[in-house]
């Protein structure tokens, strides 16, 4: 194993108290959450033959608890569970379970928390030793068959123990094997008959080594999407930690989000995969909408200015068309950014609440909304709290959970 000097910890004062329940006004799925993959998640879901290299965690001397896989060691962050803690220790030093709230990764608690925030459905991406697109197996285990299987294994456990636990709650979202492209469609496919509608993927595969978008090597993959609409998930900091330069700080890290949102949306609609599979739909979580607008207005100054010689667009209908036909995106950020999303087309438009992490709205998502939506028309609120979703993951809100709108008005629903 490598040495390597262990992790700074971050000691937990304990748990806040337990927040009242809010009240609901807004029926809400949400489309950017995450799980802390839990230290049993791989315990019985491995080939025999594979079981004695399977992730482990691993208490340090310090107290800190880290994921071992093929020799590496890696910490969890505390600011990868902040639910329930004091925001003093929303730190990057290394946590452990017994500090985390078991919302973060016990599937019972978190549809306790879940209600206590008013939220009826909620997209899952991973969190620590998969990274969010499943990256992490493919760079960290320690050969081919190996990776291959973890990324089977975190999906069987979603479905069996997260999603499968409490239907309707969790929509279906997986990873797939990114060393191999036709293993990688086998797996979309797989999990497509299981009932997963989303699949978390690099923003960029090309950021991590792989061949890119417009290589052709993905389409097997893109061609299982498109055929069991599979909508392509893209995660911020999937591929590339963002847009910041190495001397800034984290929390200048943190304010270019949407940049990263902005860089994969166009470098998807350039590599003409939305246009090659015009039916796939792809998804942008934790980005923000700010920048939609100003992307929208640059692609057609450029193909009229610095771009029209170049030649680089070779199709005829329009990159704006591209992004508002084949791109959704999320956020609870937008009160006042009503023209963008009126340009976006509010059909496009989600709500997020990123628990537990550091960004997460967690317990106050109802609230925000509230802000969020104000003067909006009481269909768009529909459309942006849980219409959108429910049609693009395909994920029905049962009728007596639909909360109208028209009554906001009036006394919430505890």
């Amino acid at each position: 194993m490598t040495t390597a000097p262990a992790p700074e910890r971050q000691y937990s004062s304990g748990l806040l108290p337990d927040p009242t329940p809010r009240p609901r006004t807004y029926t809400v799925i949400s489309v950017d959450d995450h799980v802390v993959e839990p230290p049993w998640m791989f315990e019985g879901r491995l080939p025999a033959k594979l079981a004695a290299d399977a992730p482990q965690i691993v208490e340090l001397d310090n107290g800190a608890q880290v994921w071992e896989l093929s020799g590496e060691r890696y910490p969890i962050m505390a600011m990868l569970a902040v639910a329930g803690r004091a925001k003093n220790e929303w730190t990057r030093g290394a946590t452990r379970y017994d500090e985390m709230r078991p919302g973060c990764y016990q599937a019972a608690d978190r549809v306790r928390d879940m209600d206590l925030d008013g939220v009826y459905a909620s997209l899952n991406f991973p969190s620590t030793i998969g990274s969010f697109a499943g990256t992490g197996f493919l760079r960290r285990a320690a050969y081919p068959e190996l990776g291959h299987a973890l990324v089977r294994a975190w999906n069987d456990w979603y479905f069996d123990e997260w999603r499968g636990s409490f239907p309707g709650r969790f929509i279906g979202s997986g990873l797939t094997w990114l060393g191999d492209p036709l293993l990688a469609a086998a797996e979309v496919r797989r999990n497509a008959a299981r009932g997963f509608t989303a699949l978390s993927f690099p923003e960029n595969p090309a950021d991590v080594g792989l061949p890119p978008l417009a290589s052709g090597h993905w389409d097997p993959v893109f061609e299982a999407c498109q055929e069991t609409e599979t909508v392509i998930a893209l995660h911020v900091g999937s591929s590339q930690w963002f847009a910041a330069h190495p001397t800034s700080p984290f929390q200048a890290e943190c304010v270019l989000f949407p940049v990263a949102a902005a860089r994969a949306a166009v470098e998807w609609v350039w590599s003409g995969v939305p246009i090659r599979f015009p039916q796939l739909q792809i998804s942008l979580a934790e980005g923000g909408i700010g920048w939609v607008p100003m992307v929208m207005e640059r692609m057609g100054y450029v193909l009229e200015h610095s771009g029209a010689a170049q030649g680089e667009w070779q199709w005829s209908e329009h990159p704006r068309d591209v992004l508002r036909r084949s791109f959704n995106f999320c956020a609870l950020e937008f009160s006042a950014q009503a023209e963008s999303w009126r340009s976006i087309g509010i059909d496009r438009v989600m709500v997020e609440t990123d628990y537990p992490h550091a960004d997460s709205s967690w317990p106050d998502t109802q609230e925000l909304i509230g802000k969020a939506v104000a003067g909006f028309s009481a269909a768009d609120v529909r459309r942006v709290t849980w219409e959108n979703a429910s049609r693009l993951y395909r994920h029905p809100v049962p009728a007596e959970l639909q909360l109208p709108v028209a009554d906001a008005a009036q006394p919430a629903r505890a």
